[in-house]
């Protein structure tokens, strides 16, 4: 009888140690699991990938924008370059009159014998052009219109800055005659190899001399000529 007891106890206790073992291998097996852990830390990466892909493209596409924008410095250096005065009369247009500012003033100086004006062709453009020859000159009188005649010879073409100025002469015969003679009411320019013109007042002597033809003509200077004597 004892040692059935004795048996019985013992199956007893190999019954609960077998069940405590079963219980630590299946805690073990969980805990040695990583799939469902590993499954959401690799979605929550994934989503701050492509957040932070997104953001990266937007912030891509902002600086392109900005490039895109900062486009006004290209033609800005492009203007700069083609007004820095090289020197190669090959890369500059030719004066234009819409390029130009067109001026004239009184260049008589007490004792020559016949009155000049100056004319003054500035360019406005923005980029160097090239000029040369003659500007055609046209006096508007009361009698009708004058062409001025030209006298000298041309220089080189000449490149004119961007902001500078070139002058050339036009003179005129004095009205010493006492009477009224050829009143002039204006001044007409039109630059060398150009067909659009500029009236401008005229600002020397008021009038011309009455003549048969015989007397000196108006004459017109090449660019550059102003300061250089008739």
């Amino acid at each position: 009888m004892r040692a059935h007891r004795i048996t019985f106890a013992a199956l007893v206790v190999a019954a609960g140690l077998s069940l405590t073992a079963c219980q630590n291998g299946d805690d073990g097996a969980a805990a040695s699991d990583p799939s469902s852990g590993s499954s959401a830390s690799a979605a929550s990466s994934s989503g701050g990938g492509s957040g932070s892909g997104g953001s990266d493209q937007d912030s891509g596409k902002g600086s392109a924008g900005t490039d895109s924008g900062g486009n006004t410095a290209a033609p800005a250096d492009s203007d700069s370059g083609s007004g820095s005065g090289s020197g190669d009369k090959g890369t500059a247009a030719k004066c234009t009159t819409d390029g130009l500012k067109i001026t004239a003033q009184d260049g008589f100086i007490d004792g020559d014998p016949d009155g000049s004006v100056v004319v003054g062709l500035t360019n406005s453009s923005g980029a160097d052009c090239v000029v040369s020859g003659f500007a055609g000159v046209d006096l508007k009188t009361n009698a009708g219109t004058i062409s001025a005649t030209r006298k000298g010879e041309p220089g080189d073409p000449y490149i004119l800055k961007n902001g500078k100025e070139v002058d050339f002469y036009v003179s005129y015969p004095l009205n010493e005659s006492g009477g009224s003679g050829v009143r002039i009411t204006g001044l007409v320019v039109t630059p060398p190899n150009e067909t659009k013109s500029v009236t401008l007042d005229w600002p020397g002597q008021g009038s011309l001399p009455v003549t048969d033809g015989s007397g000196s003509p108006v004459l017109v200077g090449p660019i550059g000529s102003a300061g250089q004597g008739g």
